[in-house]
């Protein structure tokens, strides 16, 4: 199975029973994405490094524009979807093997986990999972600390509150906080 193969089969939220010939690519693609985190995260990098090293785990051209602060961790990485000037804060935790899409100029606060897996509901099958794609518009602020469930979309615009446990989409332009987040208003005159 090539990585193209397996982001169709995540996008199409297929169901992934534990042993099967997918799931055993779960793993795989952990192996590799280890060992470029562990070359991440254990030394300096020059901003063009990082570009490097990220385009090396996403398997996709990073932009230019795109920021990181080390320690980054994943749990894949090839699936991680950049738009033009993202800035991740430190100790980001991302498990993407269903899809994480982040739009042109969003912000990504320290801490944040963004989730993209549910295990079956069933103790007999709980190794089991279902990928759901998070979706993150363009111009997002996400405040430290928060996690972003799986098969949430978060609109243009939006900001996430620090601390906040996002389980349901949040339309553009809405401030939303809490656990589990809730939009606390709008915002006004954006254009």
């Amino acid at each position: 199975m090539n990585i193209e193969e397996f982001r169709d089969l995540m996008a199409q939220k297929t169901y992934v029973e534990a042993g099967a010939k997918l799931y055993d690519m779960f793993h795989k693609l952990a192996q590799e994405a280890l060992k470029i985190t562990v070359e991440l995260n254990n030394k300096y990098h020059t901003p063009e490094e990082i570009i490097e090293i990220f385009t090396k785990l996403t398997q996709r051209e990073v932009d230019k524009s795109f920021r990181i602060f080390p320690p980054f961790y994943t749990e894949c990485g090839v699936n991680i979807k950049l738009g033009k000037n993202v800035f991740i804060n430190a100790c980001c935790r991302f498990q993407d093997q269903g899809g994480i899409t982040i739009g042109d100029g969003t912000l990504v606060g320290h801490n944040v986990t963004i989730a993209t897996l549910n295990h079956d509901y069933n103790p007999n099958n709980r190794a089991s999972i279902t990928p759901k794609p998070v979706k993150i518009g363009k111009n997002v602020w996400i405040g430290s600390d928060s996690t972003i469930l799986p098969g949430v979309e978060i609109g243009d615009g939006a900001i996430i509150g620090a601390g906040s446990v996002v389980t349901k989409s949040i339309p553009a332009n809405a401030i939303a906080a809490g656990n589990p987040a809730r939009i606390i208003r709008k915002i006004e005159n954006c254009s």
